[in-house]
């Protein structure tokens, strides 16, 4: 297959996060550098020792945005999918209405966790309140398939449509199958992302109880670092073969032009710089891409002290030479670890430093660290022409799923 036959096209992406509804607002903040990071909102955060996270401004109103019939199923991970969905079809012009196309666009949906807040506010209602039944809709709300159905639904499409879960990876591989079914001759079409709900109370307890949280910010990189803090959110792509959207001459906002997977299949929790060097180099050698061609990574660079150590002696391993050139930048640091969303939040970031020069910053990177010695674009973005690059995500479990995007 030539390089053209496997390159996707992406010609339009959706977004809602922390700085609220839209990607091009996503942008705009990463761009300034801007931290999404604030006080944590929940009914029950005097019960918690997490005191910040990136939450979704409180102004997203559901009933704006999506049919009356529709909201009784929907849990706010299939909300946020699906906000991110209908904006990114808006902008790709794609008609999937059209039944020969219908027939051949689909979805894939990362999520880690999936429905947590309505699992976590029926439990509530069953065991806390001794209530005699749930909402009859919550296995349809708790399903992880759930955003990925709802989408096929909204948009008409009758391909292949189903969810993907690797925690933290989940937005990668997902985007990563949806290249897959597109190379195959499976798809044309395909809505492809991540989305992530997952601040409930019993989520933000179990992540208090693993001691990795950060109590001040996130600051990957920096030797003063202590822990990720959670996000929410979506973001959703519409990917083309080549030949499909030239031939309806769509806006290519990039090119997603290798995928590159691997697991340590070592320790469960820690990772391991092998596994992360060889997705990184399977997705190069997907992409037909040297090291050297490599202008900018948006690392997964999650702040805790282990991750970020090992992610840096990964790119090492794979660029040699060339790593001390690279820009390297967690924009998590911004918008918040958003779990199965977070690469698909992260897709966004690249494609905006590829279409503006712009690459966004890594906040809080006020103390170096011997251990993380690479670029990594410190608190504020930098001009720089990206032409190609590396989006990591690395899961708890060992699930490795990287990125290689290049300029239309």
């Amino acid at each position: 297959m030539d390089a053209d036959a496997r390159a996707i096209a992406i010609t339009g992406m959706g977004a809602i996060s922390t700085f609220g509804e839209g990607a091009g607002v996503l942008w705009d903040a990463l761009r300034a550098g801007r931290s999404g990071i604030r006080p944590l909102r929940h009914e029950r955060a005097a019960d918690l020792r997490v005191r910040i996270a990136a939450q979704v401004p409180e102004s997203f109103d559901p009933g704006t945005h999506f049919a009356e019939r529709l909201l009784p199923m929907l849990d706010r991970t299939t909300q946020f999918a699906l906000f991110a969905a209908n904006e990114a079809v808006r902008q790709s012009g794609v008609d999937l209405r059209v039944p020969d196309l219908a027939a051949r666009s689909g979805v894939v949906v990362g999520t880690g966790v999936g429905g947590e807040t309505t699992h976590d506010e029926q439990s509530r209602r069953l065991y806390g309140e001794q209530a005699s039944r749930v909402h009859p809709l919550t296995i349809i709300r708790v399903m992880a398939n759930a955003p990925a159905s709802v989408i096929s639904m909204v948009h008409g499409l009758h391909g292949p449509a189903f969810a993907v879960s690797s925690a933290c990876a989940s937005a990668n591989h997902a985007l990563a199958q949806a290249a897959v079914l597109i190379r195959s001759g499976m798809a044309d079409v395909i809505l492809a992302g991540g989305a992530e709900a997952c601040l409930s109370f019993g989520v933000l307890r179990a992540w208090e109880a693993m001691r990795v949280l950060a109590d001040d910010a996130c600051r990957p990189f920096s030797a003063s670092r202590r822990g990720l803090v959670l996000g929410e959110g979506a973001g959703m792509f519409v990917l083309e073969s080549m030949h499909h959207a030239r031939a309806r001459k769509a806006r290519i906002l990039g090119v997603l032009a290798g995928v590159g997977m691997s697991a340590d299949a070592g320790d469960i929790v820690a990772p391991d710089p092998a596994g992360s060097a060889a997705a990184m180099r399977r997705a190069l050698a997907d992409a037909g891409l040297s090291p050297g061609d490599v202008d900018y990574i948006n690392a997964h660079g999650t702040g805790t002290p282990t991750n970020d150590p090992a992610e840096t002696r990964a790119i090492h391993d794979v660029f040699g030479a060339h790593a001390p050139k690279l820009a390297v930048s967690s924009t998590k640091s911004m918008h918040g670890h958003a779990l199965g969303a977070s690469g698909a939040l992260e897709l966004v970031a690249v494609l905006g430093a590829m279409r503006e020069g712009v690459v966004p910053p890594t906040l809080n990177l006020d103390v170096p660290d011997p251990a993380c010695d690479l670029d990594y674009v410190p608190n504020e973005a930098r001009r720089l022409r990206v032409a190609a690059a590396l989006s990591n995500s690395f899961a708890f479990g060992g699930l490795n799923a990287v990125l290689a995007v290049r300029a239309a």
